[in-house]
């Protein structure tokens, strides 16, 4: 049945192509690839592939709008409500984007309706308060003389804006909405893997009065297109999620006309549990943490550190509610998680495992693939890892947590830093001096207490160390689409 619905869903696919200064074009040498269903491996449509030339068409129409189209001089309240009326459109057009967040990527189609489009929806009404509250100061100085001094907060310019596979059209709002509430303009290259909310969301924005040129799309490959976008000399900003291996090549081509960048990178975010937790909330909790989107998630609580004196009755509770997740076809109404979004994640997922057992780690469940077509890997827990083994410091991106027991709160927080990343992490007690004390001495951009993975658009998400630069969302995001003018006026007789 689910292979019937996806089949029919493909159908009503409508762009595929890319869409340069508000009309959908064909790539200049006509190249296309093909979008893949992670559910059954088979292509569900092909797109067109955007290389170095089209890149170039897209930065230079976003370089118009930009310098001389309306949107950077709209009033900031006609910016402010065409960005709430793209979000209404979302909400509106929920079950088509959703049905396509599940063919792409592979998701279970009830939770992008109830959860990823509402959430790409709320960032664009968040975004839109913003455009009509970017402010500078007055400063008073000391200089000699009569000076009314101040700042401006004005758009970058043109930013390139280039998103992962795991969450598409959600965190392509985290990026789009800011940016376009600052005045900017947009070249969005979605990835490979997921192009397709990106073109549906293109379509939406001109519908919501978004004039042509401010948001480009250009889907196609890392080494080409995106590439080419950052290197871009046309380009003022860059603002990319995804490994921090890709980040640190972003990096080097931004060097050419030192592009300001914002970088949300990698993860190995702990999890911890201590003796006093809710443990039937704290298990419950970890699942979730962990499995939610079959573990594609940057912030999963991929390490679990669990106080030895409950850890056989909080990893047996663990197990228990793993071995009951319903793995299966995003369109099947009963499944829980989907599959991994490609055949390569797949076959590097599957990797983990298999070296998870080979360097000593023990699977208690999981550790295997599901069915024999789509890409889905049964969720994983391990324990008895060694604290340097591949499974704990390297990032799996996939349904498996590493169970580890601690004795004392020192040795836990050690545990928890010892680590290149730093993205997230989080708390389970019931003791607030625990919760707090240990919360502060966390390297980790967001630290949950007594929950995991609670988001909002209010809320700045980012990470320390090699988790990358900036932050997402909440107002904080602004300070990275905009920049700051000084103006000195003297107004002496």
């Amino acid at each position: 049945m689910s292979i019937d619905i996806s089949t029919q869903a493909a159908k009503s696919i409508k762009h595929t192509r890319l869409f340069i200064d508000g009309q959908f074009v064909d790539a200049l040498d006509g190249a296309e690839f093909d979008s893949i269903n992670p559910s059954t491996g088979e292509v569900i449509t092909k797109v067109s592939e955007a290389k170095e030339a089209d890149v170039d068409r897209a930065v230079a129409a976003a370089r118009r709008a930009f310098d001389s189209g309306p949107w950077r001089t709209m009033t900031p309240a006609k910016r402010a409500a065409a960005l709430w009326r793209l979000g209404d459109l979302l909400l509106e057009n929920a079950k088509e984007l959703a049905t396509i967040e599940t063919l792409d990527q592979g998701k279970p189609y009830w939770l992008a309706e109830v959860s990823d489009i509402p959430s790409a929806a709320g960032l664009f009404h968040y975004m839109s308060g913003w455009a009509t509250k970017i402010e500078g100061n007055t400063i008073p100085i000391s200089a000699p003389g009569n000076y009314h001094s101040y700042t401006r907060r004005e758009a970058i310019g043109v930013v390139g804006l280039i998103v992962p596979w795991n969450f598409p059209l959600v965190i392509t709002a985290w990026k789009v909405a800011p940016a376009l509430a600052a005045g900017n303009t947009v070249v969005l290259k979605p990835a490979e893997q997921t192009p397709l909310s990106a073109l549906a969301l293109a379509e939406l924005a001109l519908e919501a009065g978004i004039p042509p040129g401010v948001l480009n799309v250009v889907p196609g490959f890392g080494p080409t297109a995106g590439a080419a976008l950052t290197a871009h000399p046309d380009v003022d900003k860059v603002s990319f999620t995804g490994s921090t291996a890709t980040g640190r090549r972003i990096m080097q081509a931004a060097q050419g006309n030192l592009k300001k960048l914002t970088l949300e990178l990698g993860g190995k975010s702990a999890n911890i549990i201590f003796p006093d937790a809710n443990l039937e909330k704290a298990i419950a909790g970890s699942k979730d943490g962990i499995f939610f989107n079959a573990g594609q998630a940057c912030a999963a609580g991929s390490r679990l550190y669990v106080h030895e004196d409950i850890f056989d009755e909080f990893v047996g509770g663990l197990k228990t509610m793993a071995e009951g997740i319903k793995v299966g076809d995003g369109f099947d109404p009963t499944s829980e998680i989907g599959p991994l979004a490609s055949l390569e994640h797949f076959e590097r997922v599957s990797g983990y495992l298999s070296t998870g057992v080979a360097e000593g780690a023990k699977a208690i469940t999981g550790g295997v693939r599901v069915g024999d077509r789509g890409y889905f890997v049964a969720p994983t827990i391990f324990t008895d890892a060694a604290p340097d083994s591949t499974i704990i410091q390297e990032e799996i991106f996939g349904p498996v947590v590493v169970a580890t027991k601690f004795r004392d709160t020192d040795e836990v927080v050690a545990l928890a830093n010892d680590t290149r990343f730093g993205l997230a992490a989080g708390i389970w007690s019931n003791d607030v001096s625990t919760v707090h004390n240990v919360a502060a001495r966390l390297r980790a951009g967001t630290v949950w207490a007594n929950c995991y993975g609670v988001f909002d658009p209010a809320l700045p998400f980012g990470g320390y160390k090699e988790s990358g630069w900036g932050r997402e969302m909440g107002h904080e995001v602004l300070n990275y689409f905009t920049e700051v003018k000084t103006v000195i006026v003297s107004v002496d007789e």
